[in-house]
């Protein structure tokens, strides 16, 4: 059964922290470039990241650069969204995705990647 879980959601203060994981299951994670993706209340998804198979390329939305780092561990078949200075703006269901039909990752490009996790929450509130 292929599977991607993120974990790693939850409240914050404006200004926190918070690492989000994607963990694969099922298949290779290496062979995939991975997109992370938010969605808050009333608003479409949007690209927030994403990182390609080795790692060597990542490309952030301007919201979000300087703040949030993507990384991923092949071998422990995981991929790391690394959030810093949270605003109440990054509030939203955050998704990770994976995709093989990019040379390097398709950021924004959602509707072409193949497998998807189930959300985790992310609230940033005083």
């Amino acid at each position: 059964h292929l599977q991607l879980v993120e974990s790693g959601g939850g409240l914050v203060q404006p200004g926190g922290s918070l690492r989000l994981s994607c963990a694969a299951s099922g298949f290779t994670l290496a062979n995939y470039a991975i997109g992370w993706f938010r969605q808050a209340p009333g608003k479409e998804r949007e690209g927030v990241s994403c990182i390609s198979r080795s790692g060597g390329f990542t490309h952030s939305a301007d919201s979000v650069k300087g703040r949030f780092t993507t990384s991923r561990d092949n071998a422990k078949n995981t991929v790391y969204l690394q959030m810093n200075s949270l605003k109440p703006e990054d509030t939203a269901v955050y998704y990770c995705a994976a995709g093989d039909r990019f040379s390097l990752c398709g950021f924004s490009q959602w509707a072409s990647y193949d497998y998807w996790g189930q959300g985790t929450q992310v609230t940033v509130s005083s």
